[in-house]
């Protein structure tokens, strides 16, 4: 819900697991949310630049992790022009 001057005024807003777009609820406390950051051509982090992937916790207690966060950079790395 947003109020007269467009700010979001809603106590809970829900977030979605990047791998498999499920909703994370509140009482979900094995989810994590990740910033991976971007990097320039020498290797050195460019400030303020990163992207954030959510994980809901079934695919940490499947021990998923991993493998979709790799699989989720490597689709999202051309986009940020990674190496």
């Amino acid at each position: 819900m947003q109020n007269e001057e467009g700010q979001n005024v809603d106590l809970y807003i829900p977030r979605k697991c990047s791998a498999t777009n499920r909703v994370i609820t509140s009482k979900d406390h094995a989810s994590v949310q990740l910033n991976v950051g971007h990097l320039d051509d020498k290797g050195l982090y460019i400030p303020g630049s990163f992207t954030t992937f959510a994980l809901c916790g079934f695919i940490r207690a499947q021990g998923d992790a991993d493998s979709a966060l790799d699989r989720l950079w490597q689709k999202k790395k051309v986009e940020a022009r990674q190496q």
